[in-house]
């Protein structure tokens, strides 16, 4: 196993175990009004995976993955609006797009080459960074949308299930 890939599973398998199971009603509730709901919250979670390797391959989605590769900065990090419009978030686009953004990684993140860890890619944030830095914020970003995620589910207000 690589030295990130313990790191993201673990991280990954969190993440993914605290959003499973939710509603439509609770992966559209917001918090508040410039907050990410926990649906959206999701999708942007895919969605960096899939924008990180996809450049570090030299492939640029289309379709509903380049929709989802969107979601890393659209209505995150920029003033474009979000990707995804409420009303389509739901159940299985999140089970979708976490799955499909999971199996790209996995099939990286065992075999990181040091061509791979070389590459320059674009953050989400801006920055241009290498593989071996796009490994180390992959592995940290689900914990930090988690921890996001437990305070959104014991806000007073969130639906019950």
């Amino acid at each position: 196993m690589s030295d990130f890939g313990e790191t993201w599973r673990l991280v990954r398998g969190r993440f993914d175990d605290a959003v499973s199971g939710l509603s439509e009603e609770q992966l559209r509730w917001r918090i508040h009004p410039e907050s990410l709901t926990i649906g959206e919250m999701a999708l942007h979670v895919a969605g960096v995976e899939i924008s990180f390797i996809s450049q570090l391959k030299g492939e640029t989605p289309e379709g509903r993955e380049g929709q989802l590769k969107a979601a890393a900065t659209d209505g995150v990090v920029n003033s474009e609006p979000f990707p995804f419009i409420l009303e389509e978030i739901n159940p299985a686009l999140v089970d979708w797009a976490l799955a499909t953004a999971r199996a790209e990684v996995e099939g990286m993140v065992e075999n990181i080459t040091p061509d791979i860890r070389a590459t320059q890619i674009k953050s989400a944030l801006g920055p241009i960074i290498d593989g071996t830095g796009a490994f180390a914020r992959l592995a940290y970003h689900p914990g930090y949308h988690q921890g996001q995620v437990h305070l959104v589910k014991t806000a007073p207000g969130f639906p019950p299930q």
